[in-house]
């Protein structure tokens, strides 16, 4: 199988901020969450809060904002992807194979319609409740090994593409590792 990071792998960008972004254009208001964010961010890449800390502070914004708002939130997301799914860089589709999997710090509720859309069966994401903000579980850095092996308890990675380093906890389970750069793919293992 070949396991795939999702954003500025094999998405030209940051899902999960650029569908913050969309929807400030059509909601104002969520504006007041984006400071409570930011902040949030900055506090996880100084190391003074983990990254559960961080999913559960944006979350919960987000999450409250939309309860709040009486905001439908799958509408939104199918919207963003019928704008987004353009991003997916070319390169995937040659290297697509029916057994391939996402792995991704982004949240589940916004994969689903995209993996469906580009073929993908196996997802393995960030998984919060939509209604309340708890984190149930937390895909990003050494905590994808975890991840990874509850579903896949024995799998093997044949070819594992990632742009950061911060996935280094995936690369001993990979026969080879390659790194992407916008377009342009090295193999680092």
């Amino acid at each position: 199988m070949n396991v795939y990071d999702f954003d500025g792998t094999i998405y030209d960008g940051e899902s999960s901020v650029e569908f913050i972004l969309a929807y400030l254009r059509q909601d104002i208001k969520i504006v007041q969450f984006i400071p409570g964010i930011v902040k949030a961010m900055f506090k996880y890449q100084r190391g003074t809060i983990t990254f559960d800390d961080f999913m559960k502070n944006y979350a919960s914004k987000i999450t409250d904002f939309f309860a709040k708002n009486n905001v439908e939130l799958m509408p939104l997301v199918k919207s963003f992807w019928d704008r987004h799914e353009k991003q997916i860089k070319p390169f995937y589709a040659h290297v697509h194979r029916d057994d391939d999997v996402i792995i991704t710090a982004s949240p589940e509720f916004m994969m689903h319609d995209i993996c469906e859309r580009i073929g993908v069966k196996h997802l393995i994401a960030t998984d919060f409740d939509i209604k309340t903000g708890e984190v149930k579980r937390a895909c990003f850095r050494e905590g994808k090994i975890p991840c990874f092996r509850e579903v896949f308890p024995d799998g093997v990675i044949d070819d594992f593409y990632t742009d950061s380093i911060n996935d280094k906890f995936l690369f001993p389970f990979a026969k080879r590792v390659f790194m992407v750069k916008k377009h342009k793919i090295t193999q680092i293992k």
